[in-house]
């Protein structure tokens, strides 16, 4: 893998083809990263409250009041929704601004926001739920401007959704739900959410955030602080292989082109003591390599967030991955550009 470039105060959210969208603090830029001048073009921004505004313009007081965007999904139709500390927000094409469509009830922000080629956006609730209550997906169909609950799980069930995944091949979207014994599964649901059936449950690897569909299989990583962990292939028979160990929790996975990765992170755990972030890529699926490491940075991860490299979400027709770093030394709050290079094996990159 070779670095192209590099953004510092920039965080990666999503691709749309050979476009990559991205946010400084409170306002969404784009460009084509494979082109041959690379320039960052103005889509649209966020109005915070003030005091937000004077907070994302420090990366520490950023990382810990978890300042700006940290998921979006564009849609054909050119809207943009994304989610803000405490909301769901919507552009719509011609826009410059977002504006609210929801005001989350509980939790922050979900971790991601799913789109179907359909134009159906989806996101799952995801907050501390100590006493187990229910927990909610939104759907929208008139592409963000109002959302309706599609889906509830019952109380006591889960403690929160970590990710819905829509499934090309399948034409069906995964559920990811955590945290303890029968809470973590991955469901598979028709995408109007009328049919949901338990693919796995009951144990921590099957607690997981980031997946992947591919034409063969389902790649996923598990997210315990309580085991060691691993990516897995789920094959369309639902055969589960293990394919290879993790050094720590994996939350975020995608794809470069035809190339597959997970990063891992920094975060307290007894069993997961790594205090390095890394990224693990694979061209077949099967060999997976560690081809890129940070070492966690000095500041408590528990106000400043946990170590981690982000990967943004949607489909990448390109053969460069973006990659955000935080929480890292040298490499705090930066967004890498790496081309991956095809061939038979991924080599070692610091």
């Amino acid at each position: 893998m070779t670095r192209v470039a590099s953004f510092p105060r920039i965080r990666a959210l999503t691709w749309a083809g050979d476009v990559l969208y991205v946010s400084r603090g409170y306002t969404v830029l784009r460009c084509r990263p494979s082109a041959d001048e690379r320039k960052w073009e103005f889509v649209a921004r966020f109005d915070p409250a003030w005091w937000r505004r004077l907070s994302s313009s420090s990366r520490l007081s950023y990382r810990l009041l978890r300042d700006g965007f940290h998921a979006a999904a564009v849609l054909p139709s050119g809207h943009i929704v994304a989610a803000v500390p405490g909301a769901i927000v919507t552009l719509c094409p011609g826009d410059t601004n977002f504006r609210v469509t929801h005001k989350l009830l509980r939790g922050t922000r979900p971790l991601h926001i799913t789109s179907t080629p359909d134009g159906r956006l989806f996101w799952g609730e995801y907050f501390d739920n100590p006493h187990r209550d229910e927990v909610h997906i939104y759907a929208s169909t008139d592409h963000g401007a109002t959302w309706n609950v599609a889906h509830t799980f019952a109380r006591g069930s889960i403690r929160h959704v970590h990710n819905i995944v829509y499934d090309e091949w399948e034409n069906c979207l995964w559920i990811l739900t955590g945290d303890n014994g029968d809470e973590c599964r991955i469901l598979r649901t028709s995408c109007d959410l009328r049919t949901v059936d338990t693919i796995l449950s009951g144990h921590q690897q099957a607690r997981a955030v980031a997946l992947i569909p591919m034409p063969d299989a389902l790649y996923f990583a598990s997210d315990t602080p309580l085991e060691s962990n691993h990516i897995y292939r789920l094959d369309r028979r639902r055969n589960l292989t293990e394919l290879a160990a993790l050094t720590s929790s994996s939350i975020n996975g995608c794809r470069a082109g035809e190339t597959m990765f997970f990063s891992t992170m920094v975060e307290p755990s007894l069993a997961n003591p790594d205090r390095h972030v890394r990224l693990y890529g694979s061209l077949d699926g099967f060999h997976w390599r560690n081809v890129c490491e940070w070492q966690k940075d000095h500041w408590p991860m528990t106000l400043f967030q946990y170590g981690n490299a982000f990967l943004p979400d949607g489909r990448n027709t390109t053969d460069l991955l973006a990659v955000t770093t935080i929480g890292v030394t040298d490499a705090d709050l930066e967004t890498a550009l790496l081309r991956v290079t095809l061939g038979s094996d991924l080599p070692e990159s610091g």
